[in-house]
């Protein structure tokens, strides 16, 4: 079972992008959670959701449909990238494609 460890109220609450990215990881990877319970700054991976590699494809999918951004998985700053739902939202917002 995945779930958001941390859930209680962050100092920082979800811009209304991380929001909509929330939503669509929270779908996509049938988790348990809501995405309003999902903290900003919480890891993504092992103690915050509990995600595995099989989910960073998902998300890579997820990305690349929806906002025309490539993951690859060989990028050298993967580790950043997925640390957490602000810094995946940070990097496909200064990456996306002009739509």
């Amino acid at each position: 079972m995945r779930h958001a460890v941390n859930t209680t109220r962050s100092t920082t609450s979800q811009t209304p992008f991380e929001h909509e990215v929330a939503e669509r990881l929270v779908a996509a990877l049938q988790l348990e959670v809501t995405a309003e319970e999902i903290v900003p700054e919480a890891p993504l991976f092992g103690e915050g959701l509990g995600l595995d590699s099989i989910d960073a494809l998902e998300i890579a999918l997820l990305v690349g449909r929806d906002y025309g951004v490539t993951l690859r998985s060989d990028a050298p700053d993967n580790r950043q990238i997925f640390s957490s739902l602000r810094a995946l939202c940070q990097y496909v917002q200064a990456h996306r494609a002009a739509r």
